[in-house]
């Protein structure tokens, strides 16, 4: 009998289960105040779904030993906005989804074993604003995610960046390359590669350019300036550009570093327009928190007419960021029943439900104590404030 979890997975202790519920009812409880609904995907799905149109690789994916190609959900927006597509299809327009629950994934270790990995997500969808609408869509979110950061008291304490990134910015900064090297030049500067740019069959000084690209990131407006001196006005700017001026002052009240980094590109490949990652700096190292972004092609291959933006929070790596004490809420105090004789139980189990029907916490022993005293030494041993005793 294997005696240990399986491999990437975890047994949670109470306070860690009370903890990643706390905190994912008070992320809930800000999606409601905004007007988003919860919808639960489906663990499992068809891999056609969870590749959603190469944006994940297969690698990835936890497959099932099933008749259909089925696996695990790595995330939960390819599902969501296929639901949205389908069953939601007739619901009006914008939908505001919010969801909860596990993701998996698979990972190689260090001697090419896979390996499952298990992430407790949280996050919105906002669905079905057309490209008119895209700025106020992503204005909203942005904002969203603030006032989640300020209901979790995640503030200057923990050094919050936000990273912003738009996917075409970096596509308009990558057709100035030819197309034959675009692909590994992309590669290399959404890794931060110097070296692979350097082995780059292109002219030295677009080499060189694409280095100081590379290190083109910091203060919004600065790196907005430079991207208009390359690029000359585009669409993409502009949307980039107001996204930024709706959560300008909301982020410097609340500590939030916003920084634009035009390389940027979440892990996974779902995302056409502005593209986030939320970092704050943990114990020993840094944490990365929510990341998301908007995902109009994805949802057109489900049948949709409009867009979709989004964004997730990584329930336990907060839980790590403000410490499992900090996010288990003192819980109410618990009596327990105790009775001197076996013959005592339906005495003793009766005062239970008693305590139940008043809204109060109480557990019963499981067996006859000699004194009231025993019975009161055993609840201190098991964290009861009181001890109800029924004795001969």
């Amino acid at each position: 009998m294997a005696l240990q979890p399986a491999a990437g997975a975890r047994d949670l202790n109470p306070l860690e289960v009370d903890g990643n519920r706390w905190l994912c009812d008070q992320l809930a409880d800000v999606y409601r105040q905004w007007g988003f609904t919860e919808v639960a995907p489906p663990l499992v799905e068809r891999l056609e779904t969870l590749n959603a149109g190469g944006g994940i690789h297969a690698d990835e994916l936890v497959r099932l030993a099933a008749d259909d190609p089925l696996g695990l959900r790595p995330e939960m927006t390819a599902s969501i906005a296929r639901a949205a597509c389908t069953r939601l299809a007739a619901r009006p327009r914008p939908l505001r989804l919010w969801s909860c629950g596990p993701v998996f994934r698979s990972r190689s270790s260090d001697t090419g074993q896979k390996r499952l990995e298990e992430q407790l997500q949280s996050g919105v969808e906002l669905l079905g604003a057309d490209s008119s609408q895209a700025l106020v869509a992503d204005a909203e979110l942005l904002r969203l995610l603030l006032a989640c950061l300020r209901r979790l008291g995640i503030d200057d304490r923990h050094q919050p960046t936000l990273l912003l990134g738009h996917h075409g910015v970096l596509t308009a900064l990558l057709d100035q390359v030819p197309a034959a090297q675009r692909t590994a030049t992309r590669q290399a500067l959404i890794t931060h590669d110097p070296l692979s740019v350097a082995a780059l069959d292109l002219p030295e000084a677009q080499r060189q350019g694409l280095l100081q690209l590379m290190r083109l990131r910091g203060e919004p407006n600065a790196v907005l300036t430079a991207l208009e001196q390359q690029l000359g006005s585009s669409n993409d700017l502009v949307q980039l550009k107001g996204s930024i001026e709706s959560i300008a002052g909301v982020s410097a009240e609340q500590g939030v570093r916003v920084q634009l980094d035009p390389s940027f590109q979440p892990h996974f490949n779902l995302y056409d327009g502005l593209v986030l990652k939320l970092v704050c700096q943990g114990r020993v190292a840094p944490l990365q928190v929510a990341s998301g972004g908007r995902y109009d092609a994805l949802v057109a291959r489900f049948g949709g007419a409009a867009g979709g933006m989004g964004f997730g929070f990584d329930v336990e790596a907060i839980r790590e960021l403000l410490g499992t004490q900090a996010t288990v809420p003192e819980p109410p105090s618990t009596t327990l029943i105790g009775y001197a004789h076996a013959g005592l139980v339906r005495q003793a189990l009766d005062a239970l439900e008693q305590h139940h029907a008043r809204g109060a916490r109480a557990e019963l022993l499981q067996q006859p104590c000699a004194s009231e005293g025993d019975a009161d030494a055993i609840a201190r041993t098991r964290g009861c404030a009181t001890c109800h005793w029924i004795g001969s």
